[in-house]
């Protein structure tokens, strides 16, 4: 498992942050704070607090270089 800081402070970019992690089988969470939530979940990410950065969890053991370069776009 790997985690990053990721922000996601537009609809627009939870819309197509989810679009581009489901692109993959591995399993994905995001925590802020005491919550812990599915990262494919639109609705879920919307009941977090997006205006801090939020830790991702990726449940992957390889390819990991590969998620990292298509999430690069919210990583802080």
């Amino acid at each position: 498992m790997k985690t990053v800081q990721i922000s996601l402070n537009s609809i627009d970019k939870v819309k197509s942050f989810v679009n581009d992690i489901t692109k993959f089988d591995y399993d994905f969470d995001l925590v802020s704070g005491r919550y812990v939530i599915d990262a494919k979940s639109i609705m879920g990410i919307f009941s977090l607090d997006l205006s801090k950065p939020i830790d991702l969890n990726i449940h992957a053991e390889e390819n990991i270089d590969e998620v990292l370069e298509i999430i690069k776009p919210y990583l802080i």
